[in-house]
């Protein structure tokens, strides 16, 4: 292990002594109750299994054989989630095999940014998370089980089960993928027509050819967006098989991957005790060396307050400067996902980092303790997996470069301070020349505003966009990512432009400089609600600043602006999450509402 790297996690193991005690202690508690499907009385038994066949009956009347639990993301509307359909039978089938008994525990929503992106149905995304946490919690709560089969892919749908699994750490899980798509229209054209489109020099029948083109079967999107984030981050920190994050649906050896995490189930140790702060460190460095979404700046933070571990921006940002950036998939680069795994994938890139030291070695995984066997190539064999020593060498180095050879010396992820407070920006994506911006202030209350600003052709200068009132308070913290085609044009046509925003922007988070996630929001009264159309704004992705030129006095003294969200907090479901927004946390600690603690 680097110093560096030992530094910043010796620091994140002190913070969170108490809190990583306590969470041990509770995890230990419940595991020493034993298997309790015998302490259920007879008629809870009886429900429980009521629906069984007679063989599962007759095992679960015992209290010998294994009781799996699967709690799945299935719907059949969403391309990620639709192979799962399948994977209860199979994973049913493997345990009868294994001498076990796996039940569908429960299933958990699983709604796509892709398909609400710039819609009312947005607000609902980021609570989705929090959301499918409670309902995996229901699902697991009827202590019937001895181990869980974790079945989701996309945005908040991993993050929201890995919360919930972590209520009941003291049960083994495996995280079990369903895979990406294969590739489809090229990225570097997809992006060209989207352009097209924002400029008007297309129609809505030619960008809806594209995107068909390029979202085109089962299986996750191949761009390296928050849904296959979430799959590098499930293998990096243990709780995926080697090897199966990127496998496509439908093949032999995707459903291989499905029955060895079955047979691997057996030997798993519990899962709260694998998700321990070296693993968060190795999902941290992970999300910074594959440049992953700018969503896990969020989601990490609150996986780790699950497990009493607890996380700050700073410890991302302390990383990033270490931590080499070693791929270039989309939007970082013009590869996908299935690119990424044919020139070497997660074994290549784990190998790596760990010879590099710059993955903690002595934890715990799925497959035991250490990551050796997550250094190895996974292969099909006479209808198994099996894993052995794979290529020393990238197969395609402008996808996938070694350590000593990196795109860039850091990670690309960056912390902005100021006296407009705190917020994150990723510069992976975005030209050394954009990094640096200092422009006049354009201030909107919604992305729809700025839009029709830049259809009056209002926009064509310099200016920093400030989109404000979208923080999780104020409605729910929507991605901006409609913002992109647009703003990206105006940056190809020379001007300087960024986004600074108490909102997110998409995991695809592209070439525009965007200061993200600004905390403290408008709505709990952050400066952001100050700034006025005109003020100078210094972004400066480099020296980590962001800045209004405003005397603070003059800033102070300004009244804080106000926004109607009413049409935010009805329609599409939002009436029914006020509670939600009244509850929940900031953004640097995870916009959970679940409680909220200090983490400084």
């Amino acid at each position: 292990m680097t110093p560096e790297l030992q530094k910043i996690t010796d620091r994140i193991i002190a913070r969170s002594c108490d809190s990583r005690a306590a969470y041990l202690a509770k995890i230990t508690a419940a595991r020493g109750q034993g298997r309790t499907r015998g302490a259920l009385a007879c008629g809870n038994l009886a429900h429980a299994f009521a629906a069984c066949d007679a063989q599962d009956k007759a095992d679960l009347s015992g209290d010998v054989k294994a009781n799996y639990a699967i709690v799945s993301a299935y719907n059949d509307m969403l391309s990620a989630h639709q192979p799962f359909q399948t994977f209860p039978d199979l994973i049913k089938e493997t345990a009868r095999a294994q001498g076990a008994v796996a039940q569908f525990a429960g299933g958990v929503p699983a709604m796509c940014d892709g398909v609400t992106q710039g819609r009312a149905g947005m607000e609902l995304s980021l609570f989705s998370r929090d959301v499918i946490a409670m309902a995996t919690a229901i699902a697991l709560s009827h202590d019937m089980f001895d181990g869980a089969f974790y079945l989701g892919v996309c945005d908040k749908i991993v993050p929201g089960l890995l919360i919930g699994a972590l209520s009941f750490g003291h049960l083994p899980g495996i995280f079990v993928p369903a895979g990406p798509m294969t590739s489809g229209l090229s990225n570097a054209e997809k992006a060209r027509i989207r352009q097209l489109y924002a400029q008007g020099k297309i129609g809505r029948a030619e960008l809806l050819k594209a995107e068909s083109a390029s979202y085109h079967s089962p299986g996750t999107c191949t761009f390296y967006g928050t849904a296959n984030s979430n799959q590098m981050l499930m293998e990096i920190m243990g709780l995926h098989l080697p090897g199966s994050s990127f496998i496509n649906p439908g093949t032999d050896m995707r459903d291989a991957m499905t029955r060895a995490a079955v047979v691997q189930l057996a030997e798993a140790p519990a899962l709260g005790e694998i998700i321990d702060e070296k693993a968060m460190v190795n999902g941290m460095v992970g999300l910074l060396a594959t440049g992953g979404s700018t969503n896990h700046t969020l989601h990490l933070m609150a996986i780790g307050r699950a497990a009493g571990v607890k996380l700050t921006w700073q410890d991302l940002s302390d990383l990033s400067d270490v931590v080499p950036s070693l791929t270039r998939i989309y939007p970082n680069g013009l590869a996908d996902v299935n690119h990424f795994h044919a020139a070497g994938g997660m074994a290549y890139l784990m190998r790596e980092l760990r010879d590099a030291g710059l993955l903690h070695d002595d934890v715990q995984t799925v497959m035991g303790r250490g990551l050796e066997a997550y250094c190895k190539d996974a292969f099909f064999e006479a209808g198994e997996v099996v894993w052995k020593d794979g290529a020393a060498i990238s197969h395609d180095r402008d996808i996938l470069r070694p350590v000593a050879e990196p795109f860039s010396k850091d990670g690309g992820l960056k912390l902005l301070g100021g006296n407009l407070g705190r917020a994150v920006i990723k510069t992976s994506a975005v030209k050394e020349k954009h990094r640096h911006i200092t422009a006049p202030a354009i201030v909107f209350h919604s992305q729809d505003e700025m839009l029709e600003a830049y259809q009056r052709g209002e926009l064509e200068k310099d200016f920093v966009a400030v989109i404000r009132f979208q923080g999780p308070k104020a409605n729910g913290m929507p991605e901006l990512h409609k913002l992109t085609p647009s703003l990206g044009v105006l940056q190809d046509k020379g001007f300087h432009v960024a986004l600074v925003t108490d909102g997110r922007m998409s995991g695809a988070s592209g070439k525009v400089p965007a200061a993200i996630h600004l905390t403290p929001e408008a709505l709990d009264g952050g400066p952001i609600g100050r700034i006025e159309d005109g003020d100078i704004i210094e972004l400066d992705a480099e020296h980590g600043t962001l800045q209004v030129k405003v005397a603070d006095n003059i800033l102070a003294q300004r009244a804080q602006a106000t926004a109607d969200l009413t049409t935010s907090h009805q329609g599409m479901g939002r009436e029914l999450f006020s509670a939600f927004r009244q509850l929940v946390g900031t953004a640097e600690n995870g916009a959970g509402v679940f409680g909220e603690d200090d983490v400084t």
